[in-house]
């Protein structure tokens, strides 16, 4: 034991620390951040604008044209096959979008408060449903109900409790809305 205590306290007596004055302090910068290269005019004309007239967009897919019954039908087979719950909704087109004039509050606004954002439930959400071809047919139901009408088929994930993904199904055949990819943005 005594031979540890010997050990132990040479090799403290060994680790001197250095002086003060020794020690040189150097600043560890970053390294300097290069500025964003200037856009050359030619580059500034090929910047587009986004078109705001007759350009509204809805959920998810909005971007592209309108889907085909085909790319329809293979979104509720990826519904369907990842176990999500399909619900379909509908909207009179002057429902549809978010405005003041459809928007009633009672109170101030505040986070996570939707204006207009839930439109007419088509029946009950599909709980359960594991036929793609049911929910094709509910489209197609909801669809000669009400042909003037958006619909839109929302899934939800009742694991995670969230909405997976929402896509338009039906647009009203009078809709003058959607805007084609070449016209959605001006030089």
């Amino acid at each position: 034991m005594a031979t540890i205590a010997a050990r132990s306290s040479s090799s403290a007596v060994s680790c001197s620390r250095p002086a003060r004055n020794s020690v040189q302090v150097r600043a560890a910068l970053k390294p300097s951040v290069k500025a964003a290269p200037a856009v050359s005019t030619a580059g500034a004309n090929q910047m587009m604008v986004w078109q705001p007239i007759n350009n509204k967009q809805y959920e998810t897919f909005s971007y592209l044209p309108p889907l085909t019954s085909d790319q329809i039908a293979r979104q509720v087979d990826y519904v369907v096959g990842n176990g999500w719950i399909p619900c379909l909704e509908f909207a009179d087109a002057s429902q549809a979008y978010v405005s003041n004039a459809s928007t009633v509050r009672f109170g101030s606004v505040s986070a996570c408060y939707y204006d207009n954002r839930y439109w007419t439930l088509w029946k009950l959400p599909m709980f359960g449903c594991t036929d793609p071809s049911a929910v094709l047919t509910e489209i197609s139901r909801a669809s000669k109900a009400f042909p003037q009408a958006y619909i839109r088929m929302v899934a939800f994930d009742n694991v995670r409790q969230v909405q997976i993904m929402s896509f338009l199904v039906q647009r009203p055949r009078a809709a003058t809305d959607y805007c084609e990819l070449s016209k959605r943005s001006v030089a």
